[in-house]
């Protein structure tokens, strides 16, 4: 049985809610054509693959069986091109990365900077990851739709391998009139009376800051509930609350707008920051390169934890 490679590939995006009109503009082809190619795939199979379901193409049972197939079918080819990119062009090649937004705006550029010097014509392809519980890869890494993922938490699943590349403070944050903002360090318990800023479920940062404040003999009084770390400063240093934040590369306490940070002396009042990646699936010259890269240099980001 021969089938069409773009209709597979067609199929994946309209199986993950993307319109026929859409996939038809994104390829440069008519509608028809796609609905005509999605019909020949159904045919090949022999049983309906998709549903509609108002103005929009649902799975069916069988489609969502075949999907996982095509998910792998597809990942497998588009390696495999990739790794005929790097025979021809052994220095080049593309690495997909995935990273949750704190560390985008400090830690990922400047690994990508660093290793851009050695490897000028790699490319990377960034995805931000999403929030999620702590110990669990994001979907895109297990998936294959990246091939490496930088972790603020350790990582425990069966099918990764994960390793600590730096350490992160976790500083507390609050408003420029706060009576601890002039303070060298401090403790969570100066604080457990006042109310809190936190992060939204889910979020590992929420709940190692919960775990934090329970060590420290309280529960924080959660005043309101924010999506960002920009919007947690925001809400700090409009006086609403004080907040556990990450360092963001910072090693000492800082200003920035009408907040400050101050050193935490809580025992864990750190976050680690890993890499991870598939064990089965090998990696191309290009993500191989990058991971041993960034492993390399754990040893100098990591050095002895201060608390």
């Amino acid at each position: 049985m021969i089938m069409d490679t773009e209709a597979l590939r067609w199929f994946q995006l309209v199986a993950d809610g993307v319109t026929v009109t859409e996939v038809a503009q994104t390829y440069a082809v008519s509608q028809p054509g796609v609905s005509r190619a999605l019909a020949r795939l159904e045919e090949q199979v022999g049983t309906p693959l998709l549903r509609r379901s108002g103005r929009v193409l649902r799975l069916t049972h069988a489609g969502a069986a075949f999907k996982r197939h095509v998910d792998a079918l597809v990942n497998d080819l588009d390696d495999g091109l990739a790794a005929v990119e790097q025979v021809l062009d052994p220095e080049g090649g593309l690495v997909s990365l995935g990273f949750p937004l704190s560390l985008g705006t400090w830690f990922v550029p400047g690994l990508i900077r660093d290793f851009g010097r050695r490897r000028p014509r790699v490319q990377f392809a960034l995805q931000r990851t999403e929030i999620g519980h702590s110990g669990e890869p994001s979907k895109l890494l297990l998936t294959s739709e990246v091939d490496l993922e930088v972790t603020t938490a350790r990582v425990s699943h069966p099918e990764t391998q994960w390793q600590r590349v730096a350490i992160e403070p976790l500083l507390l944050c609050v408003p420029l009139d706060h009576r601890l903002a002039r303070s060298s360090s401090t403790s969570l318990a100066a604080v457990a009376e006042e109310p809190f800023i936190m992060r939204r479920r889910p979020s590992g940062m929420r709940d190692q800051v919960a775990e934090l404040c329970n060590a420290a003999g309280f529960s924080p009084v959660v005043a309101y509930e924010v999506d960002d770390l920009p919007t947690v400063r925001g809400f700090v240093g409009a006086g609403l609350g004080v907040s556990v934040v990450p360092a963001l590369g910072r090693d000492a306490p800082a200003v920035l707008g009408p907040v400050r940070f101050v050193p935490l002396t809580d025992h864990g009042a750190r976050r680690d920051i890993g890499l991870t990646w598939l064990t089965e699936r090998r990696l191309l010259p290009a993500a191989d390169a990058f991971r041993r890269f960034v492993l390399a240099g754990a040893r100098h980001r990591t050095g002895p934890p201060t608390h």
